[in-house]
């Protein structure tokens, strides 16, 4: 006689605390989820402008030969490219943070996400994904309970 076994199976409630703990995430108020989605990315940005001023707050030399040599943007002037992205990297990620005007800055960063992607760097795809994905999270549902957007919002009676 041959043995036929079935193969085994989790036990029931196994997998009842799987399921538990897989729909745990829904339990994440947005207030949550759309705070990091604003600061987590305004970061990287901030971290961005920063490497393009020098000491005194003006733009490097050093940021405009990048725009120049290496960044290579059409149709722009590389020191007028340099300066608009140091002033964006720094005003739109503030504005993030903040949660003020949260889905313009979250559209502003992500077009200029898909400059970076389209013209400096395309084989970062996998990064600048994750970016757009949370400015994408921010202008379709909002920056979240924990802004100024919803206190502004809530004193104006919406």
């Amino acid at each position: 006689m041959t043995d036929h076994t079935l193969p085994s199976r989790p036990a029931p409630h196994l997998l009842c605390r799987l399921r538990r703990i897989a729909l745990l995430g829904e339990h994440i108020p947005y207030a949550v989820l759309g705070l990091a989605a604003r600061v987590f990315p305004a970061a990287v940005f901030w971290q961005s402008g920063q490497t393009k001023l020098d000491a005194h707050w003006r733009v490097s030399e050093n940021a405009v030969y990048l725009f120049q040599e290496e960044y290579r943007l059409p149709l722009v002037d590389p020191a007028l490219a340099a300066h608009l992205a140091a002033a964006a990297e720094h005003l739109f990620p503030v504005l993030l943070v903040l949660g003020l005007a949260s889905r313009f800055a979250a559209l502003a960063l992500l077009g200029m996400t898909a400059v970076i992607q389209l013209f400096v760097y395309p084989d970062a795809w996998p990064t600048h994904g994750t970016w757009a994905a949370l400015f994408l999270l921010v202008v379709a549902r909002g920056p979240g309970a924990i802004s100024l957007d919803h206190l502004i919002g809530r004193w104006a009676g919406r």
